[in-house]
């Protein structure tokens, strides 16, 4: 059996853009340079969560939870 390891990064939208526009989206310029970076240095995208949270009390927000696995080398257990 294969042991991982996982590394989770949260990314959310800009609050100036909820509070004055009452919504805004997810940056996907940040999301493809962290997707990127990580794919870089070897790692997995294992799933990613996108979940409202409340925002100075009247507003919601978007926030992206990814999540990133990698394989344990014999050498790092």
């Amino acid at each position: 059996m294969t042991k991982k390891m996982f590394k989770v990064e949260v990314v959310s939208e800009g609050g100036l853009g909820t509070v004055l526009l009452g919504a805004s989206s997810l940056p996907v310029s940040k999301i493809e340079a962290v997707l990127n970076q990580y794919g870089y240095q070897g790692w997995d995208l294992s799933f990613m969560f996108v979940e409202q949270k409340r925002f100075l009390l009247f507003w919601k927000r978007e926030t992206a939870l990814i999540t990133f696995s990698k394989p344990i080398k014999a050498s790092e257990a």
